[in-house]
């Protein structure tokens, strides 16, 4: 495929709204037209759109109220508080900070509706690329195993926010849709392994510069270990720790390696390193301005969340002061060689002459990783929603202490275990320490701060209730969000409310 970058909106119904353009990133577009479904997707070009449109709702953040999923799972962390201007600023996120979410408060709403959102629109794709008969072998079997990928995807998100959900594969007729039972955890695991090991030998080994974004084999393979991993089952383990092997061993097909430098992971420069195994892609490109529909945009309005309050120094722009940096972060970083990529210090920048307010929640201390840089300020569109700030969801040094962790879990070598902890550290300039659980764990709270996977690793490590229980985490609710009440109510009562909601 070329660099033509081809993007849809589609209607959980009959209508389709095609978009095209020839922008720089592979996941943009303008609005062209509209076209009825039945009369579409009757070429690789037409299938290609609907592929994108599965594509870009992994860029949403913005589906039923804020919900950016990296700032959002960090304030459910104790790594940061949730910040604002005050505590009714997103009170959906104050809410998740404070475990008192209930039925109507919380941010379940827009977690719901997204990743539904996606698999409906993969469904709809997967059923017209089994019926369409003018589409080459190779196209057909590499967009069917991404679309599969992308379900999964979203139904991995959906079973770890929320635990029981409907399970669908298929797209529904109207009758069907306020008849769909939950399904256990278990059995949507279930699921996303048939859909990522059946698309893992349809995908790439590598993606061209022109198709960045677009999911490698390698992805697929992270992706699976670490479904395996997540699932808490000892017997899992084992392969896990293979398709992480293969990812992470010395000349590895896919190209990944650990940047020399730390922070050029995060540089908005450095797309697609050589450290990045799924990224989801923003661009400022779309130039977008439309505050009621910002999920029609390409930027990461999330990057504007966690910036300094009217900010006014060197090297940052202003944001709107969420998700400061809690003082039990700063103190376990305050010595470690990642502080600097990771954390920024507003006491040191007013000390120099910057200027920021205070707000709701202020240590002082603000997210680094994914700041708001003056550098990459758009200057067309609202700035604010266009930030090019790309999403790291899996990286290197991720998969290398998923590895050891799976190793140590399943009685596998400790010595390569040990060898993946210490090339971790070793990029930072730190020791060699014993391969042992908890550094693996420890490890892991300091490599990978504030990147949206604290909050899963504390409840699936069953750490939650130590960690977490002074700000209101109780076992066996707070694992999961409520289920959305609309939900409970549009389906009668057929779709049941999760544990401590009712």
């Amino acid at each position: 495929m070329n660099n033509k970058n081809l993007k849809s909106l589609m209607a959980i119904v009959a209508v389709m709204v095609v978009f095209v353009s020839c922008k720089k990133d592979y996941l943009e577009l303008t609005p062209r037209g509209t076209a009825l479904e039945d009369n579409f997707y009757k070429n690789e070009t037409e299938v290609m759109q609907g592929v994108i449109a599965v594509y870009d709702v992994t860029q949403w953040g913005t589906t039923g109220g804020y919900t950016m999923k990296m700032p959002l799972l960090s304030a459910a962390s104790d790594d940061c508080f949730a910040g604002g201007s005050n505590a009714s600023d997103q009170p959906n996120w104050v809410s998740y900070d404070n475990f008192n979410m209930n039925s109507s408060l919380g941010p379940q709403v827009g977690l719901w509706n997204k990743n539904f959102t996606g698999i409906n629109r993969a469904n709809v794709i997967l059923s017209k690329i089994d019926k369409a008969t003018t589409l080459s072998a190779a196209f057909k079997t590499r967009v069917t195993a991404e679309t599969k990928f992308l379900r999964a995807y979203f139904y991995f998100d959906l079973v770890r926010f929320f635990g029981n959900v409907p399970l669908i594969t298929k797209v529904l007729e109207t009758s069907e849709l306020y008849t769909q039972v939950q399904s256990t955890p278990a059995q949507i695991y279930a699921q996303i392994e048939k859909d990522l090991r059946e698309a893992i030998p349809g995908l790439p080994v590598t993606i061209s510069t022109a198709e960045k974004g677009r999911i490698s084999q390698g992805a697929a393979k992270a992706q699976l270990g670490k479904v395996l991993l997540y699932q808490n089952d000892n017997a899992k383990m084992t392969e896990a720790a293979t398709l992480f092997e293969d990812i992470n061993r010395v000349g590895n097909p896919y190209g990944y390696s650990l940047l020399p430098n730390y922070a050029d992971i995060f540089n908005p420069a450095n797309k697609f390193n050589a450290e990045s195994i799924l990224e989801i892609p923003h661009s400022n490109n779309a130039a977008w301005s439309d505050w009621g529909y910002i999920n029609g945009g390409e930027g990461n309005v999330g990057t504007q969340f966690v910036g300094m309050d009217s900010y006014n120094g060197d090297t940052y722009s202003s944001g709107w002061g969420f998700c400061p940096i809690t003082l039990d972060l700063v103190n376990v970083m305050k010595n470690d060689p990642r502080f600097a990529a990771t954390i920024i210090d507003g006491a040191a920048l007013k000390a120099a002459g910057a200027t920021y307010n205070a707000r709701y929640q202020n240590t002082d201390y603000f997210i680094k990783k994914y700041a708001p840089l003056k550098a990459f300020r758009s200057a067309s569109g609202v700035a604010e929603q266009n930030w090019p700030i790309d999403e790291i969801e899996i990286r290197l040094a991720d998969t290398y202490l998923m590895q050891a962790e799976a190793l140590l879990r399943s009685g596998g070598s400790a010595t390569r275990a040990k060898e993946l902890l210490d090339a971790v550290r070793a990029r930072v300039g730190l020791a060699s320490i014993p391969a042992t659980l908890d550094n693996v764990y420890a490890e892991r709270r300091l490599e990978l701060a504030t990147e949206g996977h604290r909050f899963f690793d504390l409840v699936r490590t069953g750490k939650a209730v130590a960690v977490l229980g002074s700000q209101g985490f109780k076992a066996g609710k707070s694992e999961y969000l409520p289920i959305p009440l609309n939900e409970i109510e549009v389906t009668k009562g057929v779709i049941k409310q999760n544990p401590g909601y009712n």
